[in-house]
């Protein structure tokens, strides 16, 4: 899968000595873009959102819930195509086969995953509503608590009302992947190719990757543009007070 970091391991080394190596992602996360950004245009969110389901439904089609997916965990190549990472805490679950654990990232957790289970894995989808959400808007539906407890009650209470200011497929996606009933919430991936949202995009991963993403790249040059000594102009430093002795190394 395009979109999944991998781990490499030099078989040609001895059996007590193989370190596994992740794919170098030279761009780095996906929160620390969207910390710069605040929010993300539409197309760019279509793109992300596009290879965002890809990777969840090969998971599931594995039977694999990955039980923490959120920005953090989702890495940028350098092209600035998405890699998600961290599978600590997933799980592989027969067909049937129900988890109970409470774990992940309050903000992003499923409501039956808050409520201990059972739950299987359209909890995924809901963190990806989740974290769409935050992409479109700039900010999460639950905002920061001072603590643990109280970060606990807010995502518990919170209604998730969705911005009418964001564009209709959008509004609907949302809608449906932050529904509360596992059941009734969107997760199989012909029904996102039919989706209003996904009007227009393709879901071939080789397709996808062949495009670079521009809005990514473009950010990254920015940030790499040598800093303006003009900006040091105020900078007070006094070569006096070494009374003419030579700095040491």
């Amino acid at each position: 899968m395009e979109f999944i970091c991998c781990l490499h391991v030099d078989l040609s080394l001895p059996l007590s000595f193989l370190p596994p190596v992740c794919s170098y992602c030279s761009i780095g996360d996906l929160y620390s873009l969207w910390k710069s950004v605040g929010r993300f245009a539409e197309a760019v969110l279509r793109l992300f959102a596009t290879e965002l389901v890809l990777v969840l439904a090969y998971l599931h089609n594995l039977g694999i819930v990955h039980r923490d997916v959120k920005m953090e965990n989702i890495l940028l190549d350098e092209q600035g195509h998405l890699k998600l990472t961290d599978f600590g805490l997933s799980r592989h679950l027969a067909c049937g086969e129900r988890a109970y654990t409470i774990c992940g990232t309050l903000q992003y957790m499923a409501p039956e995953v808050l409520s201990g289970g059972p739950y299987a894995h359209p909890a995924d989808w809901w963190s990806m509503g989740i974290l769409l959400f935050a992409l479109a808007t700039g900010k999460f539906p639950v905002p920061p608590e001072k603590d643990h407890i109280s970060m606990l009650e807010s995502v518990k209470s919170c209604s998730y009302v969705i911005p009418s200011s964001l564009g209709l497929g959008l509004r609907l996606l949302l809608s449906e992947l932050l529904c509360p009933d596992p059941q009734r919430r969107l997760r199989y991936l012909h029904h996102f190719r039919g989706h209003l949202f996904f009007r227009g995009m393709t879901f071939d991963a080789e397709i996808l990757r062949k495009q670079p993403v521009d809005f990514v790249l473009g950010l990254q040059r920015a940030a790499e543009t040598p800093m303006d000594s003009a900006a040091f102009s105020d900078f007070d430093l006094d070569l006096a007070s070494t009374s003419g002795q030579p700095c040491p190394g």
